[in-house]
């Protein structure tokens, strides 16, 4: 036999079944709105503005440059980074990233050494020498235009982490290891080779054009 307590019981059921799908009917409802614009207009109620509240950018210091930027390469490198825990599966513990890294290497040659006996002139003014350290590479510098991550692929318990993370999915890893790349297909690439013919070529109109017939420039 039923009793009153079993109908009130059921009764609170009931209500609180109603409720939930009456909230779960509005909620979908608004979803299905703001996506694919059904009513004009009310999509832009739940549309995402963004604000630039970064302050001004200060100077920290200025730096006088005594090198001769005579030349530099363009790299692009595609890193595959991938993390394993040693006794659990990747699906658990483990990233992967993709990456695509893109920079410039710099090669120059330091004037900012240089002494009196680093150039030497005939007495007549025709002949000059000049001896210069050899050229030189600077780090690789990405460019964030051209910088990007392919995929990411995490662990649970990653995910889980990120979570409580600062810094969720850092790419400092791969962007340090894209640069170690670059600087090292830099090295091997003639790059410096490059930049001291550069800078012999830029000397040797420079000085003939003041009158110089015969110019000599090494390197050591």
């Amino acid at each position: 036999m039923e009793t009153s307590s079993d109908r009130s019981g059921g009764a609170r059921r009931a209500w609180w079944a109603r409720l939930a799908v009456g909230l779960t009917v509005i909620v979908v409802s608004f979803v299905l709105l703001a996506r694919f614009d059904l009513v004009p207009g009310f999509g832009s109620l739940f549309g995402e503005e963004t604000r630039d509240r970064s302050g001004p950018a200060l100077l920290k210091s200025i730096q006088d440059m005594d090198r001769y930027e005579a030349a530099v390469g363009n790299f692009q490198v595609v890193v595959d980074l991938e993390k394993d825990a040693a006794l659990l599966p990747d699906a658990i513990r483990g990233t992967r990233t993709l990456y695509v890294g893109a920079g410039s290497v710099s090669g120059y040659v330091d004037f900012g050494g240089l002494r009196e006996g680093n150039v030497t002139v005939n007495e007549d003014r025709t002949q000059a020498s000049v001896r210069l350290p050899h050229a030189v590479l600077g780090t690789a510098a990405l460019d964030p235009e051209r910088t990007y991550a392919v995929s990411k692929q995490r662990g649970l318990l990653d995910r889980i982490g990120d979570l409580f993370s600062d810094n969720p999915a850092g790419e400092q890893a791969v962007q340090k290891l894209a640069a170690q790349h670059i600087n090292e297909a830099a090295r091997d690439s003639g790059l410096a080779e490059r930049a001291e013919s550069n800078t012999r070529s830029m000397l040797e109109g420079l000085l003939r054009s003041l009158g110089f017939r015969e110019v000599t420039v090494t390197y050591g």
